[in-house]
């Protein structure tokens, strides 16, 4: 559950006391009162004095301070000092009772559920998303897709990455107002299951699904395998606008001047940093891989359970996008792609823009780099999927992390989250004569190849609407940092949601991101396994640097003159 969640159940709370509270029969409750007040306080980021709580009891003063006094002593509330004479105190619900107050709503939202109808006795708390404004006039889905519902058999089905966003785009559609579709219509997976899908559907004679998502270094492979359908025809004849989205995020979808997918998320490779931590020891905000490692070995403190840095190290896909992203910081791609900042069409590269460099100046260099990161990281950081790494830092245990910032949303939303509004935003520190910018990442929405026409038609409508700026604002004020369009990440509303939003506007505004990374050549996923073995076999100590560059560099030479490229 998401602190927007939780502000959404309490509101609902107090709404459905107040016809109570005004009968003149009815007594305050003193404690309920005080509880949910300091509660939704501490979501918002707002202190609470003691004055100011017991103002809310509705008992008189005296009384209230001694309800108050009796939570603190037992345990319920705790007092911090706001200053170091120690003079002045403000209030803060305990785990404690922050753990049963959210046990407690959980509890609320399954009982809703359970009433409409929907749980049939067995509802979960993460079946349904509590609230949100998803059915307002100006987001209501196209009439085609509403009429879609009424016919069982044509209910839309999804192949979707198991993410924050996806999972909140599949609350969106079985919110338990609407009920458009239920949860076994949307299928989400890890990225490697996930791509094992998308090519084992485009050998069916009809496609399972209506509406697939495409990890943006995939759409080469994609395109060349036929798992995805041109979406120019639709285009034409829809209001979506081009221009609104950024042109670097518009052509991940485009190959070979035509249209394969929507972007309906980008995601910024940064390094967040404990701004707190930088404050108080008088730290300055890393901006080469020199100042993070100086920064890292400053806050390293194992033994007080700090660790200077988390990053995703682990074997595969997290190792891969790791060494793509920094070796890009030195100034070097993978292969010798364009790098350029502007939109390019990559199913236009020939000959030598296929040959790896990997086994380069830059290449060490950022081998380099992550040797000196592991010692400044966690003991077991070469086993720390993506998740770990996160919850490591979103747990106060780390000062700075590499990491996506979809993912890192929760540090400002998730209940657990110990680093909210203390965590500031970076692109990616340059290396030595590199360029300082950051990856862009996301998943674009596409339609099967092989899926009937008519069901193609109302598989984008349900493109254009997931895609819409009005879904997109509703994603961004519940806490999903999505910004691809201008209109998104200009209205007023959706930029103060988070500050993930506006830095990523602000890196767009600068021209400071880039595809090139990943560049999403049909020899991608080879690619990027190739490189999670041997730079993972390197950083395990199985073998030296200089023979996993090499390694990488032979291995993706081999298969692309093996593709004909050169």
């Amino acid at each position: 559950m998401t602190d927007y969640e939780l502000l959404r159940i309490i509101n609902f709370l107090e709404q459905i006391r107040a016809p109570y509270d005004q009968l003149h029969a009815a007594s305050p409750d003193p404690v309920w009162n005080i509880v949910l007040f300091l509660i939704k306080s501490h979501l918002r980021g707002d202190l609470v004095t003691k004055s100011s709580l017991a103002s809310v009891a509705q008992i008189p003063f005296a009384s209230a301070m001694r309800r108050i006094h009796r939570l603190i002593e037992d345990g319920y509330i705790e007092q911090y000092s706001r200053n170091s004479r120690g003079r002045s105190f403000y209030l803060a619900p305990s785990r404690r009772l922050k753990s049963n107050f959210t046990s407690y709503a959980m509890k609320v939202k399954v009982l809703l559920a359970e009433t409409f109808g929907l749980g049939k006795g067995s509802a979960k708390p993460d079946d349904y998303y509590f609230g949100g404004a998803y059915m307002v006039d100006q987001i209501i889905p196209p009439l085609k897709i509403m009429e879609s519902r009424l016919r069982p058999t044509q209910e839309l089905r999804f192949l979707l990455h198991d993410d924050n966003y996806f999972a909140s785009m599949r609350n969106m559609w079985s919110d338990f107002r609407s009920k458009l579709a239920s949860r076994k219509n949307f299928t989400l997976l890890p990225l490697p299951e996930l791509h094992q899908e998308l090519f084992r559907n485009a050998t069916r004679k009809e496609s399972e699904y209506d509406v697939i998502c495409i990890n943006m270094p995939w759409l080469g492979e994609a395109v060349k395998d036929g798992i995805a359908q041109p979406l120019d025809e639709f285009l034409a004849d829809s209001g979506m606008n081009p221009l609104d989205f950024h042109p670097n995020i518009w052509s991940t979808g485009h190959w070979n001047n035509q249209q394969y997918g929507v972007p309906i998320y980008c995601t910024i490779e940064t390094l967040a940093i404990r701004k707190d931590l930088f404050e108080a020891n008088k730290l300055h905000a890393p901006t080469t891989f020199e100042n993070v490692i100086e920064a890292a070995k400053y806050l390293h403190q194992p033994k007080r359970g700090m660790q200077g840095i988390v990053w995703n190290a682990a074997k595969g896909m997290p190792i891969a996008h790791t060494f793509m992203f920094l070796i890009g910081s030195c100034g070097t791609p993978i292969i010798n792609v364009p790098m350029l900042g502007v939109a390019f069409d990559y199913s236009h590269m020939s000959g030598e823009m296929y040959r790896p460099k990997i086994m380069s100046e830059a290449g060490m260099r950022t081998l380099d780099y992550m040797r000196q990161l592991l010692a400044v990281s966690p003991p077991d950081i070469l086993v720390m999927d993506w998740n770990r790494a996160l919850e490591f830092f979103m747990l106060g245990r780390a000062a700075m992390i590499y990491c996506w910032t979809m993912r890192a949303s929760r540090f400002e939303y998730d209940i657990r989250s110990v680093v909210k509004r203390n965590v500031e935003y970076l692109p990616h520190p340059h290396g030595p004569r590199g360029p300082t910018i950051s990856p862009v990442g996301g998943f674009l929405l596409g339609i099967p190849a092989r899926l009937p026409p008519e069901r193609s038609k109302l598989a984008f409508e349900a493109i254009s609407w997931m895609a819409s700026p009005a879904a997109m604002k509703e994603h961004v004020k519940n806490g999903i940092p999505v910004a691809p369009r201008f209109s998104v990440t200009a209205d007023p509303e959706a930029n103060a949601a988070t500050p993930i939003v506006r830095f990523v506007d602000r890196l767009a505004k600068q021209n400071k991101l880039r595809t090139w990374q990943r560049p999403p050549v049909p020899e991608y996923f080879v690619m990027e396994q190739i490189i999670g073995e041997e730079i993972f076999a390197a950083l395990s100590s199985q073998i030296a640097d200089r023979e996993a560059l090499e390694r990488c560099q032979n291995r993706i030479d081999r298969i692309m003159r093996g593709a004909g490229r050169y």
